[in-house]
């Protein structure tokens, strides 16, 4: 991975409007040959917005991007020869064999005539389908179709490799496999950007950005976001009702700000305030907690933080 000093993705002020609307709002990126970096935020936050304008597939309402050397809003066409693609929605082609969509999109890459077979064959071998060759790709399970879609997108071996939303509805064990491969493509030096809703995909990330609202809210390290101070002490109850429990807690001066996280909540402490009042709070409103208990920030955790301390106009770190 090299310094992203000498960046091969950058964006300065990249802005997408769509009429009074702003999808994207005056981001800002620098990113080096073989990062990993994710996006990461909910639906809706911008993630895919931003990495079609990087592929040259939307025109930025304000601000600049370059990928590989090309510029995004005016040479886009030349840049796309230059990248790797995968959309949210699965694209290949169910009717056609595997190595038939294969043939195809070398075909649409221009890949040499006579390095088509070798690019196919390694394609299927990164994919795991020696001796599906031959196999219908929509009889293929959810994994397998992924991986695939991934040989399509580098046959061309491609610089830079954009993936939105690659893993969404994949099972687990697949969507480990599918990162294995994108961290084998970093080392060999492609840059890969990735957006996903999944926090935990996030780990694999050499960096992070977090997105909100179109916003550019952090970006680092996991552990460099993880270590992000959040002004207090964290603690987690399983309580019923949540809703309830969450609105009682929310009065609290003690507490810095509290939130749902599946069947329990998370609440922030401010410094020295004694845990004790929480499960006493919820008590004398008649709902039942168990015992606070102090955990480690996750990733989810520094992220609604940050987006609350933004949407409040704090930006302290």
């Amino acid at each position: 991975m090299s310094d992203p000093g000498d960046p091969v993705v950058k964006a300065a002020g990249l802005t997408k409007r769509f009429g009074a609307f702003t999808a994207v709002d005056r981001l800002d990126l620098c990113i080096g040959k073989g990062e990993v970096v994710g996006f990461i935020g909910p639906n809706g936050a911008g993630k895919s917005t931003t990495l079609r304008m990087l592929c040259g597939l939307l025109s930025p309402s304000a601000g600049q991007a370059s990928v590989a050397g090309f510029d995004v809003s005016t040479q886009a066409e030349a840049l796309r020869a230059h990248i790797g693609y995968m959309s949210q929605k699965f694209s290949l082609y169910g009717d056609l064999t595997c190595r038939e969509n294969l043939r195809f999109f070398c075909g649409i890459y221009r890949v040499p005539r006579a390095e088509i077979d070798e690019r196919i064959r390694r394609a299927i071998a990164m994919a795991g389908l020696d001796g599906r060759e031959d196999t219908l790709v929509r009889t293929l399970a959810g994994g397998w179709k992924q991986r695939l879609a991934l040989g399509c997108a580098i046959l061309h071996r491609p610089p830079v490799l954009f993936l939105d939303e690659p893993t969404s509805g994949v099972e687990p064990e697949a969507r480990r496999r599918f990162w294995d491969l994108i961290h084998e493509l970093a080392a060999s030096g492609v840059t890969v950007l990735v957006s996903t809703h999944y926090m935990e995909e996030a780990e694999y990330c050499h960096r992070i950005a977090l997105i909100d609202a179109g916003r550019l809210v952090a970006i680092g390290s996991p552990g460099d976001l993880r270590a992000h101070n959040l002004g207090g002490n964290l603690f987690e109850l399983v309580c019923a009702p949540l809703g309830a429990a969450l609105a009682a807690l929310r009065e609290m001066p003690e507490v810095i700000d509290a939130a749902i996280f599946g069947d329990r909540l998370h609440v922030l402490m401010r410094s020295g305030a004694a845990e004790a009042g929480l499960q006493l709070l919820l008590a004398q409103r008649h709902i039942d907690a168990t015992a606070p208990r102090p955990i480690r920030p996750s990733l989810e955790d520094v992220f609604v933080q940050i987006v609350s301390r933004t949407n409040k106009g704090d930006t302290t770190p």
